[in-house]
């Protein structure tokens, strides 16, 4: 798909050099720096959402957990 978009002209000059020092197109360039955006922020969506999730629960392990853990390190042998 095409499309117009409007830019400083400095930040067009350096794209277009690093598209060409890339060996891209400037399509390409777009495409790809359009594209990790994107992905960048989904994984800040994933993050928030996941956060949200466990925000009520305690993050520390169950004493009896802790208890059966320390009991079983005591017994190995290392």
């Amino acid at each position: 798909m095409k499309t117009a978009i409007s830019l400083p002209d400095e930040l067009f000059e350096s794209a277009d050099a690093l598209a060409e020092r890339l060996g891209l197109s400037r399509s390409e360039l777009y495409a790809a720096a359009v594209a990790e955006f994107l992905a960048k922020h989904r994984d800040e969506d994933v993050t928030a959402r996941l956060n949200e999730v466990y925000a009520g629960d305690p993050s520390g392990i169950d004493p009896a957990l802790r208890s059966a853990q320390a009991r079983s390190a005591r017994a190995a042998e290392w």
